[in-house]
């Protein structure tokens, strides 16, 4: 876990007196979970989330959901099944409208973001606020410009976002991007500015999570809700084979050991965070892989 200095010194135990506490102090938390994929990540989402709500106490729960259908793009029935189990927001990525019924839902639902730096003209929004327990979080989505297609600069429309956000207690930016360099950017670009800058879209999380100098919380990738045994949600058989004919094949989502992977940002201080934790465990009552 990454920690400003000064903070983890007084957190009390977890638990009742200690969500309490926090209240009173004026903390919260948001769990963030990375890439659901399929139904076997979505089952494993949901399995999860009484035990993560017991042991963390989370004051609000955002899911990067742009894989849940099968692997590609999310439903307007998927995306009300998550939020009737207690997701605050969904975000997406590049697979936002790979089902079209989703397309009028992106108008009509305040709760489901796209990326913010897609044209005006396509459906959905990039921005939406959640309130919960009092405490207001705005939540941004960005997608990277190299290697996926997004018709703006995720760099000067961040600006406008923040703009339309205004005075609000915290803000979290998931930045769905292939390239690294373009996460740490704009981690460094946000520093003080917003509370937290979470990567998603490679399915695989990082080891840099810290919170960086000016407060703000970040991690080049949270990782993947779903099937660790095979490749970034693939089938591997499938995998290998794509890569060693270069043909077409055609992808379905494994069952292979499914783990839930997140970040629990902890903050207390306007925009500001105190730490950054990952949450990397296997699906309840799936013991692990070994090997």
């Amino acid at each position: 876990m990454a920690e400003k200095e000064a903070a983890a010194a007084e957190e009390p135990a977890a638990g009742a007196g200690h969500d309490g506490l926090a209240r009173a102090e004026g903390r919260v938390s948001v769990l963030f979970v990375g890439d659901v994929v399929g139904g076997i990540g979505r089952r494993t989402l949901l399995e999860s989330l009484p035990i993560l709500r017991e042991r963390y106490r989370p004051t609000l729960v955002i899911v990067n959901g742009e894989n849940v259908a099968g692997g590609l793009g999310i439903t307007p029935k998927l995306a009300d099944e998550l939020i009737a189990a207690g997701v605050d927001a969904i975000t997406l990525g590049n697979h936002t409208y790979h089902r079209r019924e989703i397309y009028p839902y992106l108008d009509s639902q305040p709760r489901i973001v796209r990326p913010v730096n897609f044209l005006r003209s396509q459906p959905g929004h990039g921005v939406c606020v959640v309130e919960r327990d009092g405490v207001r979080l705005g939540v941004v989505n960005l997608s990277g410009n190299l290697y996926l297609r997004a018709g703006r600069s995720a760099f000067t429309e961040i600006e406008s976002a923040l703009g339309e956000l205004g005075q609000i207690e915290h803000i979290i930016v998931d930045m769905h991007a292939e390239a690294t360099s373009e996460k740490v950017a704009m981690g460094w670009h946000l520093d003080g500015r917003v509370t937290a800058v979470v990567g998603t879209h490679t399915h695989v999380p990082t080891a840099d999570a810290r919170v960086l100098p000016k407060g703000t919380a970040y991690i080049t990738d949270v990782g993947m809700t779903g099937p660790r045994g095979g490749v970034i949600g693939v089938k591997r058989e499938q995998a290998i084979e794509s890569l060693l004919t270069q043909m077409p094949v055609r992808f379905e989502t494994s069952e292979e050991d499914p783990w839930l992977m997140a970040v629990l940002i902890r903050c207390s201080g306007r925009l500001r965070a105190d730490s950054i934790e990952q949450v990397l465990m296997p699906r309840p009552d799936h013991p692990p892989a070994l090997g």
